[in-house]
């Protein structure tokens, strides 16, 4: 019988000749997901017998994730922001670094806002994170995406915030009314350029949806249009806060000014790279 020590080694293995970064950690993932348990039990167990039917999931994860399908998709889940939400192909997969975006934001606000607009929505991670932050506060989630859409209502009804958060389809402002305004707009957009994406991870370039990922050559499309629209949907002293490329700063603070917000800040993020925009109006 193979313990469950004897399968997260063999799995290492196997994962690391197929080049996944952090295989041991993504073995103890695999296999805890598999036995319905969290992965930091696995320790009490490792000397535990696992049953065939154990053994045929696992194998079956992990040929999946030899083959470069990212962990999250794998696991059908994943926790940003004090939630936890189901992820798949539908949709790109939540980032740290979003994640990190939110708490930018939330100590920027000198109060809750009451009204939300999160532009490109997908999984519905934003508008949902913060909606489960601000329990009072009424939030709009677009995507372009008409699987995206489908995915973040999903989300949305598991965690039961449809009485708050409403989801629609539409090309970036395309579906709101021309008087529809909101205190803070948040925007993870497609930013990276397509000679990027191109070079991304297997797991990037292969399972995740291209429309999430490029918005056209340069990666500023999405910056353009997003920008030069988000004032006539801002209320008075609202902010726009995006997730950004690492060298886009300089064009973003460019289309700031000639958009004329009253003022404009970015931010690093955790390993220090240019990561994050800031845009208030007067």
């Amino acid at each position: 019988m193979h313990t469950v020590l004897d399968i997260i080694k063999k799995t290492t293995e196997y994962l690391t000749g197929k080049g996944v970064e952090n295989a041991r950690l993504n073995a103890e993932h695999l296999v805890g997901h598999a036995m319905g348990l969290p992965r930091m039990q696995l320790y009490l167990q490792f000397e535990r017998p696992l049953i065939e039917s154990e053994l045929e999931q696992i194998r079956g994860m992990v040929r999946r994730r030899g083959q470069r399908e990212p962990l999250q998709y794998i696991v059908g889940e994943t926790d940003f922001f004090g939630i936890t939400l189901k992820v798949d192909r539908r949709a790109l997969i939540p980032r740290p670094e979003t994640e990190y975006l939110l708490s930018l934001v939330v100590a920027k606000l000198p109060q809750p806002p009451t009204t939300i607009l999160d532009l490109g929505t997908g999984s519905g991670a934003i508008a949902l994170a913060l909606a489960a932050h601000y329990p009072k506060t009424q939030v709009a989630a677009l995507d372009i995406s008409s699987e995206a859409i489908a995915l973040a209502t999903e989300n949305t009804k598991s965690l039961s915030l449809g009485d708050r958060v409403s989801v629609l389809q539409s090309d970036w402002f395309g579906q709101l009314s021309g008087d529809a305004k909101f205190q803070l707009i948040v925007a993870n957009p497609p930013y990276l350029s397509a000679e990027e994406t191109a070079d991304s991870l297997a797991e990037v370039r292969n399972y995740e949806p291209r429309v999430a990922l490029t918005p056209g050559i340069t990666g500023l499309e999405a910056y353009r249009h997003i920008i030069g629209h988000a004032l006539a949907h801002l209320e008075h002293s609202g902010l726009i806060a995006m997730e950004t490329g690492i060298a886009q700063h300089e064009e973003l603070a460019r289309l700031f000014t000639t958009a004329g917000y009253a003022r404009f800040e970015f931010a690093a993020d955790l390993t220090g790279r240019p990561r994050y925009a800031f845009a208030w109006v007067d």
